[in-house]
């Protein structure tokens, strides 16, 4: 899949992971349709990438009707949409039982699971359901990519990491049977699973902090980057072989209980 000239929608896309996706995009010839809450932030990403070729919508992942409204504007502004990168998710931390043996609310959990797994499954499925109205955009019969965005924690949830760690294993228990239902139509899904990434948020935390968190990274020995999540998306999409896998995006990380 070449970028050039192509329209991405990229959820969470006006911060953190999303945003560096965003721009890489851009740079890459893309239209890029952000899904985001952030209104004033979005009209602020709209100016800083350029308003004929991004558009800002402020969307709920969790909601049918917001989705679709947004894909709706996105296919009217730009055409066909050939990529949806799916960045918006929370990261609550809370043990299942406090120091007082009380449980973990379940709205909690809910919540963490409707917005990280459910908003990315109601986003895929219904610009899958776009992409399929439309034509091939190559000789192979590709008609677009979805990437989704899981965790390390997926993999080895550490303390406090339950519905979090929830959310990130269904994402990636969605891969593979979310690529085969849509390889007749030739659309494509691949997941990435970062490990400790050098979000704002998480740059935001003190440096001691941020050194026990990057201290069990193999090589190399730092934080990861929003722009190598963001490589990595443009490998996805240049790549048309690359289906149904999630890959690992952590300096040979694996999690310790905490």
């Amino acid at each position: 899949m070449t970028l050039k000239n192509l329209t991405a929608i990229v959820t969470g896309g006006c911060s953190g992971l999303g945003h560096a996706t965003a721009i890489a995009l851009r740079e890459a010839g893309a239209n890029v349709s952000l899904f985001d809450l952030n209104e004033e932030l979005g009209a602020t990403r709209v100016e800083e990438l350029g308003s004929d070729n991004t558009l800002f919508t402020k969307v709920d992942v969790r909601d049918e009707a917001s989705v679709q409204d947004a894909i709706d504007a996105t296919t009217h502004k730009f055409g066909a949409i050939s990529l949806v990168v799916n960045c918006a998710g929370i990261a609550p931390a809370k043990r299942l039982l406090d120091k007082e043996g009380n449980p973990a609310p379940l709205g909690d959990f809910q919540k963490t699971i409707d917005i990280n797994l459910v908003g990315s499954f109601n986003v895929s499925r219904l610009v899958a359901a776009a992409m399929a109205k439309q034509a091939p955009i190559n000789d192979e019969g590709e008609r677009g990519l979805i990437v989704n965005t899981a965790s390390v924690a997926g993999y080895e949830g550490q303390i406090g990491q339950t519905a979090y760690a929830a959310s990130k294993g269904g994402i990636i228990g969605l891969t593979l049977p979310m690529a085969r239902d849509l390889a007749p139509l030739g659309i494509r899904v691949n997941t990435i699973a970062p490990g400790v990434m050098g979000t704002p948020m998480l740059l935001a935390m003190p440096e001691k902090v941020q050194d026990a968190l990057s201290a069990n990274v193999q090589f190399p020995k730092r934080l990861g980057l929003p722009e190598e999540f963001a490589k990595l998306v443009i490998h996805m999409a240049n790549n048309s072989y690359l289906n149904g896998e999630t890959i690992r995006l952590d300096g040979g990380l694996r999690m310790p209980p905490k």
